[in-house]
């Protein structure tokens, strides 16, 4: 089991923001799936949290990837609520389960680390 966030590395967020956007995705992902799924999430705890950060180019990439995890696994998209670096509403990450790892790997595989 595994977490993967999905970071745009176009925006040059600051790294305390960054931080906070990849633990909003975190937070929110382990909402989703404890709501639908919580024997994943006990899963995911029992071993550990894995979770893995890595990057896309921007927001398109990082939509096209969503369209297509959408269909197969849990995800969330992460806006901004526009208080400090960035305007309201922008798009800064995804986060895709916790979920199986080969179902997460099918989609974020080839996508490099932060």
């Amino acid at each position: 089991m595994k977490q993967v966030i999905v970071v745009r590395s176009d925006l040059k967020l600051g790294k305390g923001k960054l931080a906070a956007h990849v633990s909003h995705a975190s937070l929110a992902g382990y909402k989703l799936v404890k709501e639908k799924e919580p024997e994943f999430v006990d899963e995911w705890e029992r071993e550990g949290e894995k979770k893995i950060v890595v990057k896309v180019e921007g927001e398109r990439e990082l939509f096209e990837l969503y369209e297509k995890v959408k269909k197969e696994s849990p995800c969330v998209i992460i806006k901004d609520a526009g208080f400090t670096q960035i305007p309201p509403g922008t798009v800064t990450c995804l986060v895709v389960g916790p979920w199986k790892d080969e179902e997460v790997d099918k989609f974020t595989k080839d996508l490099k680390l932060l």
